[in-house]
């Protein structure tokens, strides 16, 4: 029996993904939403950090490659449909969101009108500067 069969549970959608939440461990906030294909999935466990796939780079990307703000993968769960993983993360200095926010979710509807919700805890410019 394969070693791999374990992915073979997940419902993947019809183009190999399935929806990723990331979640910090110690604090339960929701850090973002991501995608997975089998590598990137595969590559998460053997690593023990979180590697998502880019739909818009089409390319498996490892998150903090650039930043260094890594995501160390503490539990991961599949859903009761089978077709959403929720990983439990250890956030790597405190940013997950590419706008140098804690969290991917800062805009908060009020009324009619998204507000800024969250302060930018580092200027991306300084986070991914060559």
């Amino acid at each position: 029996m394969s070693s791999d069969t374990w992915l073979s549970k997940i419902n993947w959608s019809e183009d190999g993904l399935i929806p990723v939440i990331a979640q910090e461990a110690g604090s339960g906030k929701v850090l973002m939403v991501a995608w997975m294909n089998r590598d990137a999935l595969k590559l998460t466990v053997e690593k023990g950090e979180a590697v998502y796939w880019s739909r818009s780079r089409k390319k498996l990307w490892h998150k903090g490659e650039k930043s260094s703000h890594t995501q160390k993968v503490k539990e991961i769960y599949l859903d009761c449909d089978e077709d959403v993983l929720l990983l439990i993360v250890e956030q790597t200095g405190g940013i997950a969101c590419h706008t140098g926010r804690h969290s991917c979710f800062f805009q908060k509807l009020e009324g009619n009108e998204w507000i800024v919700a969250a302060p930018v805890v580092k200027n991306p410019e300084e986070i991914y500067s060559k």
